[in-house]
């Protein structure tokens, strides 16, 4: 085999010997590099469009193999061929048959071939052709950003998928429907813009594969949780087809909903890999250095199988030095060149697991090494805070600048609508910012991510017209999703044609999404849930790319009532800080012989007492927040006010008469919003009105 060239300096990210992981187009050429310390050898294989490849062996430099290869530019596609030991009981995975992903290739090509024995480590058949290869991909400049940066305070997430959202939009050329460009078309910029929302959260769209298990029911890996390349914009979510054109398309989606100023987050998948288990592909990482990148059963450097938290077959090891600089070295990547603006980390906690396997918060260096990052430190960091592994569910635990999937969130409220909670104790936490989770670490309420549906699990549609779920579709006799859906189907299982039934589903939505928007936090809605999405009680559509899954765009004109309150309750939190607030209620005067910020109001018109609290059977309540003192500036640091609001509900099927607070609070109150419809337009103070059964009233002081 020929040598490549000793590379020349490149800039851009470091090692500590100088050079920089991947592909790196130069003036004349491109220096490849791959971190490979436990190999004896490594071929780089560059591979022609009829397939056939020149192999160059790489020189070894200190823990690196690095090589300049003159006449090489952007759009070549190439992999690697890493010699070492094969022996798999002590975890070592070499085997230069297989062709390996660069783990840090800005753009992949080529599909995976689940039928061919391979790609598998008992075969030693050459698996090029039947695995995907990295494109070398120049440097280019990156979106431009965000015109004004959204505060926390003022966030409000929608999560959405790439493909799915714009599959079915009429508007949309076909060709780019599904892709980046169709995300950057204007006609959804404007619906999300005239929505309300300041941030999308798009499903994983790192490149992915599905499962081989996935594919043997002829089904995909729809949501996209099982990551390939770190660096790589999904490929098929290019409208282009063009190799590597992949990159430029994602940027020009950035800049589009930067200009709208809208912030694009991703959800990340650094918790595991494509390669699956011990019995997976061989793809990349496994080939690479086995044992450093994954966590083994018996021990860090011995035994044969996988130590699995993430139920996927297997777990990266982020107490490994390199593997965590190949996580940092992406996520400053996916900022600093893609134009990002935060990660949602999927099941955070198995990268804060130790080389023990322990959960390490807060002492895992992988979190220190976020928070002393001057990247990440300017962007929105989220954490999914739990994982299947022992001790792995730690809502509220991940400290600063960290913000959570706040699970309990949604539970609670949950609960408290379908009439199942004990009592308001909980709910009130939840409504108030959560304060028992996030306010003794040094954290504010937008660290509380507040959510009542999430991808996972049922729509808010779904989740009032179904008790059970119903995921026959993908092929597992309905075992897999979650039983605990914490859902009502109103009286009724599935679609029906009764009117009393629709009403009452369609008021427990709105129910629902009144108390997301309106509690202190950050809202995230999941799409589709503004105008009735269903997913025809399917709870975990991971595998359906079909129209279970897609954004039916008949929806927003069936469902305009729903699409209206949820549109004027962004409104709402968006004009009136007292909604938002950016710090805790103290519940305590801001000045003597005045009002709490926040105080909690009774049925019978006064402060909930001990007894109230411990009411289980309780679920009627009101929340009044004071708006004349807030703890928050506007931009020139002037004290900002606001109106005061009384937020009261009703989650029993009863009517409620409950009395309003006396004049010493506020002489009357204006009805905002009443998702029964049935209170009159104002409300004087120390009246007795009745709270209709299962509704949500906002009143605001005159």
């Amino acid at each position: 085999m020929k040598e490549a060239t000793a590379a020349p300096s490149a800039a851009g990210l470091s090692t500590e010997t100088g050079l920089r992981p991947g592909a790196v187009v130069q003036t004349d050429g491109t220096t490849f590099t791959l971190w490979a310390p436990a190999a004896e050898r490594v071929e780089l294989a560059l591979i022609a469009d009829d397939g056939s490849q020149r192999n160059l062996d790489l020189t070894h430099t200190g823990e690196f193999w690095t090589g300049f290869v003159p006449g090489v530019g952007a759009g070549q596609r190439y992999g690697y061929r890493v010699h070492g030991p094969f022996d798999p009981s002590h975890g070592l995975r070499f085997n230069p048959s297989k062709l390996v992903l660069d783990p840090y290739a800005r753009a992949i090509d080529g599909s995976l071939d689940f039928t061919s024995p391979l790609i598998y480590d008992s075969s030693d058949g050459d698996s090029a052709g039947h695995v995907p290869v990295g494109v070398v991909v120049a440097d280019s400049a990156p979106p431009p950003p965000i015109s004004s940066p959204v505060h926390w305070g003022e966030t409000v997430v929608y999560e959405l998928h790439t493909k799915g959202f714009t599959k079915l939009h009429p508007d949309v050329p076909e060709h780019q429907r599904g892709t980046y460009a169709g995300l950057a078309h204007p006609s959804v910029i404007r619906y999300l813009s005239d929505l309300g929302v300041t941030s999308v959260e798009l499903l994983p769209i790192h490149h992915f594969l599905t499962e081989p298990a996935i594919a043997a029911r002829g089904l995909p890996n729809y949501w996209g949780y099982n990551t390939l390349g770190f660096f790589a914009p999904h490929a098929p979510y290019s409208s282009s087809g063009s190799r590597g054109e992949q990159v430029a398309e994602f940027k020009a989606m950035v800049a589009a909903f930067h200009a709208a100023g809208i912030e694009v987050i991703l959800d990340v998948v650094y918790n595991h890999t494509a390669e699956g288990g011990f019995d997976g592909p061989t793809l990349s990482f496994r080939g690479i250095d086995n044992r450093a990148y994954y966590r083994l059963a018996h021990g860090h450097h011995h035994g044969a199988a996988m130590y699995d938290v993430t139920g996927t077959g297997n777990s990266i090891d982020t107490s490994h030095p390199q593997v965590r600089r190949l996580v940092m070295d992406s996520l400053r990547y996916w900022v600093e060149e893609m134009g990002v603006d935060g990660f949602r980390f999927d099941l955070a906690v198995t990268l804060v697991r130790n080389d023990r396997h322990e959960v390490d918060i807060p002492d895992h260096p992988f979190l220190a090494e976020v928070a002393a990052d001057p990247v990440l430190g300017r962007v929105k960091l989220i954490a999914e805070p739990w994982d299947v592994g022992p001790f792995g569910y730690q809502v509220g635990n991940f400290g600063p600048p960290w913000s959570e999937w706040n699970g309990k969130f949604r539970d609670s409220v949950r609960d408290v609508w379908r009439n199942t909670s004990d009592g308001v104790k909980d709910l009130a936490y939840r409504l108030s910012g959560s304060s028992d989770l996030y306010g003794d670490d040094g954290r504010y309420p937008f660290a509380s991510i507040n959510f009542v549906t999430a991808h996972d699990g049922f729509t808010l549609r779904d989740l009032v017209s179904y008790d059970h779920k119903h995921n026959e579709a993908n092929h597992e006799d309905n075992r897999d999703g979650t039983d605990d859906n914490r859902s009502w189907n109103c009286g009724v299982e599935g679609e029906t044609d009764d009117e009393h039934v629709i009403a009452l589903r369609k008021r427990q939505m709105a129910n629902l999404m009144s108390t997301l928007i309106l509690s202190t936090g950050v809202p995230m809605i999941t799409a589709g849930d503004e105008c009735g999405r269903t997913q025809h009680g399917n709870n975990n559509a991971y595998c359906q790319d079909s129209e279970i899954s897609w954004f039916d765009w008949s929806l927003p004109a069936a469902w305009s009532d729903h699409l209206e309150l949820t549109k004027k309750l962004l409104a709402l939190r968006a004009a009136h800080p007292a909604l938002r607030q950016w710090h805790y209620f103290s519940g305590q005067p801001d000045v003597p012989g005045g009002r709490k910020d926040l105080s909690w109001i009774a049925p019978h018109g006064g402060e909930m007492t001990d007894a109230d609290w411990f009411d289980g059977n309780l679920r009627t309540i009101g929340m009044f927040l004071r708006g004349d003192a807030l703890r928050a500036t506007d931009a020139e640091g002037n004290a900002l006010t606001d109106s005061s609001f009384l937020l009261a509900l009703n989650a029993t099927p009863e009517t409620r008469n409950v009395v309003v607070p006396d004049a010493s609070w506020a002489p009357a109150y204006e009805v905002v919003l009443d998702t029964s419809n049935s209170m009159v337009t104002e409300v004087e103070a120390g009246a007795t009105v009745p709270l209709a059964p299962r509704c949500l009233v906002l009143l605001r002081a005159l």
